[in-house]
């Protein structure tokens, strides 16, 4: 299956915090990424699985590189650990750094107007969290 037949991940909103996600994915720092379970549910679509294999878009809407899941789990906010903050890759060094940018981006006015209101977050919010690896880089003009 090639990346084109793939469905697609887009990390946060296009633009400096996507590419930064992107980046990290490419240079190996980023291998978790957390979803709000409320933004799932909302868009109608299912929790992913692990073992499922997405193309990572980037902000111009191109493939960049193509992830699989290696764990997937929907927790509370309050159960993610400093191990899977720091895996996230984005320089947090503990779980209060990455809850800090989480609680911001999740009450975000673009995840707000998704959502149709701002959502609540708090130790008892559900969460994906998500854990991948890289399948491979996918290369501009590439097979």
């Amino acid at each position: 299956m090639g990346h084109d037949d793939l469905p697609t991940l887009e990390l946060a909103f296009p633009g400096p915090d996507r590419d930064r996600g992107v980046a990290a994915i490419l240079s190996g720092q980023k291998t978790a990424l957390t979803g709000l379970l409320e933004m799932y549910e909302h868009a109608g679509e299912a929790v992913p699985q692990t073992g499922q294999r997405f193309s990572v878009l980037d902000s111009e809407g191109r493939s960049a590189v193509t992830i699989e899941l290696v764990d997937v789990r929907v927790v509370p906010v309050k159960d993610i650990d400093d191990d899977f903050a720091r895996a996230e890759g984005r320089g947090y060094s503990d779980v209060a750094q990455w809850r800090v940018a989480h609680e911001k981006f999740f009450q975000s006015d673009g995840v707000s107007e998704f959502l149709g209101r701002r959502p609540v977050v708090d130790d008892d919010t559900l969460v994906v969290a998500e854990r991948f690896r890289v399948v491979e880089p996918d290369r501009p003009g590439g097979p």
